[in-house]
């Protein structure tokens, strides 16, 4: 049985606010603190959301994002990004809040997760052809040649962190649903063309909405 009954979720705040992080922090926790992780397991989740819009940066947050990190199998995770966090191999994410904001309070399991993920990669041609640049939000290049947002030190999955996050998500539960239930709808996104999985439509967009949209995003043509 889930760690989190979903009928006890309701929203907090938009996604990379400082109730959304803290409120997903904790969700982590009490997920994690559920099953017995080994000892040994020394791991690290960061999500940082760069060019957030300036309401979301309150009370002295110079990030937007949070973090989870399991040492020697114990767990602790907060709002924003900690220096520890990113020293400790796992998955680490650095991208544009404004490109995977909306989409992120979407409902799916692992079939959602895959047209979400293609939805992002035509999202991402399309500006790449806009812009005229095959890297436009200047990620790293990873090792295999391509930019990436994924950030070193990059570290496998622990399978128990993964069964716990995991569990139920096929029905609804598990982090990214909570994630996503814990969500409030941001502004920015009103009245733009979006696919069946919340993605922004780059192509079906007003020129207005093209150059608002990119200019959120932190880029510029």
């Amino acid at each position: 049985m889930p760690a989190i009954d979903m009928d006890t979720i309701k929203p907090v705040g938009e996604f990379g606010s400082k109730a959304w992080g803290e409120a997903c922090a904790q969700s982590a926790i009490t997920m994690l603190q559920s099953v017995e992780l080994p000892s040994n397991i020394n791991w690290a989740f960061t999500e940082d959301y760069t060019h957030p819009p300036e309401r979301l940066l309150i009370d002295g947050r110079s990030k937007s994002g949070y973090h989870i990190v399991v040492k020697n199998g114990k767990v602790s995770a907060g709002d924003g990004i900690t220096e520890e966090s990113l020293t400790i191999p796992g998955f680490h994410v650095q991208l544009p809040w404004a490109y995977i904001c909306n989409q992120s309070g979407m409902l799916y399991g692992r079939d959602g997760q895959k047209q979400r993920s293609s939805d992002e990669q035509a999202l991402m041609a399309d500006i790449i052809a806009y812009i005229g640049n095959d890297n436009p939000f200047n990620f790293p290049i990873n090792g295999k040649g391509k930019p990436s947002g994924m950030l070193d030190p990059v570290g496998a999955w622990p399978t128990e962190v993964g069964l716990a996050f995991s569990e139920g998500g096929e029905e609804g539960n598990g982090l990214h649903n909570i994630a996503a239930t814990l969500q409030m709808d941001s502004p920015e996104f009103e009245g733009m063309p979006v696919t069946k999985m919340r993605v922004p439509i780059f192509k079906k967009m007003t020129d207005a909405q093209k150059q608002n949209y990119l200019s959120i995003c932190g880029l510029k043509k």
